[in-house]
């Protein structure tokens, strides 16, 4: 997907949820704990990552906010993402990008909580749409361990990645669980 505007992320990252919600939709709870042979954590366990990330993302992005909102430039809506960022969004679907400790998942929480966290979540990324149109957010950075430095708006646009990417894994893990 082209994403030109804060618009065209909030888009694609609610179709990502809305697959990811349809995918692990009608998997049980012994599925959701079976760990397949090759992989490296079960369903509950990257249901329960994906949580953890994104919080941790919806802070990033409110503390990249802020210092965009320091600055003051205004903005359109329009995103300007960085060439370095273009690349490497196009080649991580080949890549293998070990997730950091602090998001590494603990096994001890169940689909339903984490999906109920990431839905609690929600109202405080969409309360920063507004002020994420209408900041320039091209200035303040944060770190991403495969990324490289990233704005905001490049943020929000790994989040929507993780979770179409994490969705497809779950799609795999059903295959091998449910043959």
């Amino acid at each position: 997907m082209k994403f030109e505007t804060i618009a065209d992320i909030y888009s694609a990252n609610e179709n990502a949820r809305k697959n990811l919600n349809a995918v692990i939709d009608g998997i049980s709870d012994e599925e959701a704990a079976v760990l397949p042979e090759g992989e490296k954590w079960t369903i509950g366990q990257i249901v329960e990552h994906l949580s953890m990330v994104d919080f941790g993302i919806s802070r990033i992005c409110a503390k990249l906010l802020e210092g965009a909102k320091a600055a003051g430039k205004p903005s359109d809506g329009t995103v300007n993402l960085s060439s370095d960022f273009r690349e490497k969004l196009a080649a991580v679907g080949s890549v293998k990008v070990e997730a950091p400790e602090r998001v590494q998942p603990t096994g001890t929480v169940s689909i339903t909580e984490a999906l109920d966290r990431m839905k609690a979540n929600r109202p405080a990324i969409d309360a920063m749409r507004y002020d994420l149109e209408k900041y320039d957010l091209s200035e303040p950075k944060f770190p991403h361990p495969y990324f490289g430095e990233i704005t905001a708006a490049e943020w929000l646009i790994v989040a929507g990645g993780h979770e179409q990417r994490h969705a497809a894994q779950i799609e795999k893990i059903l295959v091998k669980i449910r043959n």
